[in-house]
């Protein structure tokens, strides 16, 4: 039998469970005592099964650990477990890339100030601007040529606040909706907003539009007003979250997410999200905050422990809603076990600098929203496209092969080897990944299958090894 390669598996354990992942292939398995008392010695016996064997008959019988070693050869032949290794020939980017996605900066403006936001609380470092509808449309123009023979596109609102530059976003769904009849193409459009504006027209107008909406509320009042304030100083959660709640409900939980930030200030973030269900949201996300470690708010690394027991917490409440029918969706638990995400998904991830662009309001392109305003990487211009081919080949060759420390993580597949902004912020390259994401994000995954796994194990459509 090929020489096995344990670093193309992982195994954990999580309460009842003990949990075998094959990586290349992303199978799943559920596994006993014995399996996996087996896989340890076969590992420490590099891969010679009858030395793992023999390590093991004083604690198990004979016929069991030939029963354990036909099973797990089975999987082996049918390329279920220790499946080799994506190679760098399986991938080649593509020469003339597909753009399938912009994020319009429509306002360089807010209303808040978010002691976090890595837009300089609005103003992204400069002068607060607001997009024209003609470089809004030129930009949606240069989408449409982009994107190619591609039928579906997107086109997400961003800021800043969206909302203070709302008449420009009614033109540009209109102009965007005709052109793409036009074309015989698709457009969906998303509204990120911070819900102090909305009201009777807003709800309408995105409804009418079926427009996906990304709302932000950071969890119990004392930690988003903590880190959302207004201008003067006074927080935002009274206002914004009745707000949200109302429109949520007349949207009949349909289409959106309600997004926080947990910081250094509430390492007891779970606790958070548990609010934000509580409250009578069924679509949430919470993401940890990404600072300069100088900042008070910034994680250390002596907080990893506690934050991964957070996510323990939260999967033993996300557990409990769901076998009582009160389920929720959390983002980081969103995970597919049979039909996950294509090879180029899984290597490249969001796509930056080549599928999906940033657009300022001057009509500059940049990778990402994280990126604009910087000389560097800045792309091209809507009105004469990419210019800078190189930024987007940079990003490209940014894929999970190419990054030397993802090479042995068994989660490289499903994180694509993090997010580029926060690489080169904490690791000073694309290729370096960001060591606290990555520690979080790990523990995430072994929530997220977890849960999926006891819930195709209820529905009896799982199998034990």
């Amino acid at each position: 039998m090929t020489k096995l390669n344990f670093n193309n598996i992982h195994k954990f354990s999580f309460d009842d469970l003990k949990i075998l992942i094959d990586i290349s292939s992303g199978s799943v398995h559920v596994i006993d005592q014995i399996s996996w008392d087996f896989l340890e010695q076969l590992e420490i016996c590099e891969g010679d099964w009858e030395e793992a064997s023999s390590k093991l008959v004083d604690k198990y019988k004979n016929q069991e650990l030939n029963e354990v070693v036909r099973e797990l050869q089975g999987l082996i032949t049918n390329k279920l477990l220790f499946t080799p290794d994506i190679k760098d020939t399986d991938y080649q980017p593509s020469s003339n890339p597909v753009v399938k996605a912009l994020c319009l900066h429509i306002a360089h403006d807010c209303n808040l100030r978010c002691g976090y936001c890595f837009a300089g609380t609005g103003a992204f470092g400069g002068d607060r601007s607001l997009m024209t509808q003609e470089i809004g449309e030129r930009a949606i123009d240069f989408l449409f040529n982009a994107s190619q023979n591609r039928r579906h596109v997107e086109v997400d609102f961003f800021g800043g606040e969206p909302l203070l530059n709302f008449g420009v976003v009614k033109e540009l769904v209109a102009y965007g909706n005709k052109k793409a009849k036009e074309l015989n193409k698709v457009i969906k459009f998303t509204l990120t907003t911070n819900g102090v504006l909305l009201n009777k027209e807003v709800q309408e107008f995105l409804d009418e539009n079926n427009m996906s909406v990304v709302l932000s509320l950071d969890g119990r009042k004392e930690v988003n007003d903590k880190m959302r304030p207004f201008v003067n100083g006074s927080g935002s959660y009274e206002i914004i979250k009745d707000k949200i709640l109302q429109f949520v409900k007349n949207r009949r939980q349909e289409d959106y997410y309600v997004r926080g930030t947990f910081t250094r200030h509430n390492l007891d973030f779970a606790a958070d999200v548990i609010h934000l269900a509580e409250l009578g949201f069924k679509e949430i996300s919470l993401e940890p905050v990404v600072a300069d470690p100088t900042l008070d708010y910034a994680f250390k690394d002596e907080d990893l422990d506690y934050l991964k027991e957070q996510y323990e917490v939260l999967t033993h409440y996300y557990w409990q809603r769901y076998v009582k029918g009160q389920g929720f969706n959390f983002f980081h638990f969103n995970i597919d076990l049979g039909h996950g995400p294509c090879l180029p998904k899984r290597l490249s991830g969001c796509g930056a600098g080549h599928e999906y662009l940033a657009v300022s309001p001057q009509g500059d392109l940049y990778p990402c929203h994280q990126f604009v305003g910087k000389p560097e990487y800045k792309m091209g211009h809507v009105l004469t496209g990419i210019e800078n081919k190189e930024v987007s080949k940079d990003f490209q060759n940014s894929h999970v092969l190419n990054k030397e420390e993802c090479v042995n993580c068994w989660a490289r597949y499903y994180c694509s080897g993090g997010c580029h902004a926060n690489n080169l912020a904490f690791g000073g390259s694309l290729l370096k990944p960001y060591k606290i994401g990555c520690e979080l994000q790990r523990k995430r995954l072994e929530c997220a299958i977890f849960l999926q796994v006891k819930k195709h194990l209820i529905s009896d459509n799982f199998t034990r090894y």
